[in-house]
């Protein structure tokens, strides 16, 4: 008699082994950058480890929260280095106000934090510099656009000189270019969180001007024309670095822009602040949280016989990519959806003969891929922005809907970002400038 055979138990279908990998390495690099290591929020679209795999994890949520949306833009120490996050940031506000129909938006409506490093932190102060009267941001992309440009094209003074876009507090013509700007506002005057790196020689050790830190004390409350005079410092000696002192007094800062410094892509410091800033982002917990936007400032192509500030540029270009490249990587699965970088190749130029920043968005930058090397990307800059566009849209009207649903009673999804009203008169946390610097030490 034939014995009977034993039936073997169905098996489950294995994840894909490159994704997998993806998510592994998503953690490590999770842990490393950002401070966190649960796994749940990496497998987007599948199932969550077990609780045991990681003491930490959270648990899943019933109602999704939607998404934290940060713009963080690169920079150097000269205005024609944000000629090209100028444009991108031009051709995403046209394409908001398109979408909504809505002839005023301003990209400040959009976006719960800015971040910028160089040129990049002044486009990002623009951006969300608030009016006195009405509350509402200040300037439009095309007016910060039109502010670069102008500056780009002085010639050899102020901010086009090699040294960089701030020379010389004291006597710069970028100095008066930025009081004019600016006048007598301060970091707690932004209509959103603004996030800005620079290296201090008084301390040395990096450090981040933050809204949130100037809300908790007058010790971190800057000027914005000093906060972008320091980012946009371009020496490593004292003569070429600029002061920065508090609304107080108490606070003063001897910076060194933070393109020199290798701080120029400031989207690593952005993630850290809010993955940490729970009074003003109590939900946001792992990268299916945020929707991240990078911009670059191009990249130009090594030639021979490089200059000295030529060569800095070009390694302060090397660790911006590499900054890129961990975060892309600690987004996993994520990268296609939550995270977009807009670079490009060659040295956007505001003078006629050189490469036109309009003209850089419609080329495909190169991305990375985890263990494959670097890939040509499927979509152009321009097609980019335009589906970021889309996302933020999305994300807005998802926030209007709960909003109007909790009106009704009829509850909602909650809100992962806290209503600036809301967070008045709450106890801050440790200074995040301390907390981001330590992160920044830890990369370099």
């Amino acid at each position: 008699m034939e014995s009977a055979r034993v039936a073997e138990p169905a098996v489950a279908p294995a994840m894909d082994v490159d994704k997998l990998t993806y998510e592994i390495f998503s953690i490590l690099e999770s842990k490393f950058l950002f401070g966190y290591d649960d796994p749940k929020l990496l497998f987007a679209g599948g199932s969550p480890l077990p609780s045991s795999a990681s003491p930490k994890a959270t648990p899943a949520r019933a109602t999704p929260t939607g998404k934290v949306c940060i713009l963080s833009i690169d920079g150097g120490g000269r205005a024609a280095d944000g000629l090209l996050a100028g444009a991108a940031l031009v051709r995403l506000e046209a394409s908001l106000r398109r979408r909504t129909g809505d002839p005023d938006a301003r990209l400040a409506d959009f976006f719960d934090v800015a971040a910028g490093s160089g040129a990049g932190g002044v486009l990002a102060a623009m951006l969300v510099a608030r009016g006195a009267a009405d509350g509402r941001p200040l300037f439009s992309a095309e007016d910060a656009l039109a502010f670069l440009t102008r500056n780009s094209l002085r010639g050899g003074r102020g901010w086009s000189k090699p040294g960089g876009l701030f020379r010389r507090q004291s006597s710069s013509s970028g100095a008066a270019a930025f009081r004019k700007v600016f006048g007598e506002m301060t970091l707690r005057d932004t209509a959103r969180p603004l996030l800005v790196p620079c290296y201090d020689l008084a301390t040395g050790a990096p450090f981040l001007f933050s809204r949130a830190d100037a809300v908790e004390t007058p010790a971190y409350d800057f000027r914005l024309r000093d906060v972008c005079a320091a980012t946009c410092a371009a020496g490593s000696s004292s003569p070429a670095a600029v002061e920065a002192r508090s609304c107080d007094g108490s606070t003063r800062i001897v910076a060194v822009g933070g393109g020199v410094v290798a701080l120029g892509n400031p989207t690593a410091a952005a993630i850290t602040h809010v993955l940490n800033n729970k009074r003003d982002f109590p939900l946001a917990a792992g990268v299916e949280d945020l929707l991240v936007i990078s911009i670059g400032s191009g990249e130009a192509a090594a030639g021979g016989g490089a200059s000295t500030s030529e060569i800095v540029r070009i390694a302060a270009e090397g660790v911006s990519d590499m900054v890129d490249q961990a975060v892309a990587m600690a987004f996993g699965h994520n990268r296609t959806s939550n995270y977009i970088r807009i670079q490009a190749m060659g040295s956007p130029q505001a003078k006629k003969g050189g490469v036109a920043p309009e003209e850089m968005l419609s080329q495909k930058n190169v991305e990375s891929v985890l263990f494959r090397g670097k890939k040509l990307a499927e979509q152009t800059n321009a097609e980019k922005l335009e589906r970021f566009a889309h996302e933020l849209v999305k994300e807005r009207d998802r926030r209007r809907g709960a909003d109007a649903g909790q009106q009704l009673g009829l509850g909602g999804a909650p809100a992962v970002v806290k209503p600036a009203a809301e967070c008045q008169g709450q106890q801050q946390p440790t200074s995040y400038s301390n907390l981001v610097s330590q992160m920044f030490t830890s990369i370099l």
